[in-house]
């Protein structure tokens, strides 16, 4: 029963994520969409993006770094880089097993204790959860106004613009409500079984408290605002890159990352599927056309995937140049003596 249980929390977010993509563009030469999309692309804007889908990583290391120091644990900015990149990668593979990942792969390269840095993990969560409502909560009351201009001038109602969507695609947001609310039982549920040990217990929640022995609180925050100003800036000037949506403007732009935001908690593989969902939806009631809005999900999502799969290899590589290169160092001292 266990490992049909496991079974299921690994294929069903592939399937979801399936389901869902093939429900957008079915019908659709995907092949040729995506060509497509690579022959209007201005890489000019495509690359200052990518650039500022590496910077929150660096800052998410330094952040990390900041909240071990009163822990007594440290790790080079480096190796704390490498094992967020590599979190990143890995939950390409398996949904959310990325904060695990990182854990370990510290607790590897630079001996800080799993359960610390797991709780360190979930105090920037709460951070980053925080945050990422107020932002939320400010896009939304900023545009409320022109949301409703935009519904009355185009001759739409609440009304008729829920009845937009088709019965499928309310069978897709609600599977996706159910997938979140199943990652939050499942994350509490192991809570509960990290609660088994006591001394693992402990650690854990130093690492949650670990925020009020901050040092420099300030840049703690500087970071945090950073990474979140990253990821916007990665996911807005992708829309200079297209002819159809570089006239979208800041505000409603960070509106429609803000939903797919919220989308990527649906546990699949970088958030494929729903996050490729929400984005197109959101184009569309801004004035995208169909096509070119799920063209734009498709080719910005691929682009941004491939990233995190490049910097997902460049952890690992420099993670094993860097271990072989201290393993060669303690082998001459040890001939030293």
């Amino acid at each position: 029963m266990k490992k049909f249980l496991q079974f299921l929390k690994n294929i069903v977010p592939f399937a979801l994520t399936a389901g869902i993509l093939w429900w957008m563009y079915r019908g659709t030469d995907l092949r040729f969409l995506f060509i497509e999309g690579l022959s209007v692309l201005d890489w000019r804007w495509m690359s200052l993006s990518l650039v500022c889908g590496v910077v929150p990583l660096l800052f998410r290391a330094l952040r990390w770094n900041m909240a071990l120091c009163p822990l007594g644990e440290s790790a080079s900015a480096r190796v704390s880089a490498d094992a967020i990149f590599i979190s990143y990668a890995a939950s390409l593979v398996i949904p959310r097993i990325g904060e695990v990942t990182r854990c370990g792969t510290l607790k590897r390269y630079a001996g800080v204790s799993f359960s610390k840095a797991l709780g360190t993990v979930v105090s920037e969560r709460m951070v980053d959860s925080v945050l990422m409502l107020l932002i939320a909560v400010a896009a939304f009351c900023s545009q409320f106004p022109q949301f409703l201009s935009f519904l009355r001038t185009t001759g739409f109602d609440l009304n008729a613009l829920t009845g937009q969507f088709t019965t499928t695609g309310w069978w897709v947001t609600l599977l996706c409500g159910i997938m979140v609310v199943g990652f939050f039982v499942y994350i509490l549920f192991r809570l509960r079984l990290v609660r088994q040990t006591r001394t693992k217990m402990q650690d854990f929640w130093a690492g949650i408290v670990s925020l009020r022995q901050v040092e420099r609180p300030w840049l703690y925050l500087f970071y945090s605002i950073g990474i979140w100003a990253g990821y916007f800036l990665h996911f807005y000037l992708a829309f200079y890159a297209f002819p159809f949506t570089s006239s979208i403007g800041v505000l409603p732009g960070l509106l429609i990352f803000c939903v797919g935001s919220f989308a990527v908690l649906v546990p699949t593989p970088n958030g494929a599927g729903p996050w490729h969902f929400a984005v197109k939806t959101m184009l569309v009631l801004y004035g995208v056309a169909e096509s070119p809005a799920i063209l734009f999900a498709l080719v910005v999502h691929s682009i941004q995937t491939l990233l995190v799969i490049l910097l997902g290899g460049w952890g690992w590589a420099d993670l094993m140049w860097f271990s072989g290169k201290r393993g060669t160092g303690m082998e001459r001292q040890a001939a030293g003596r």
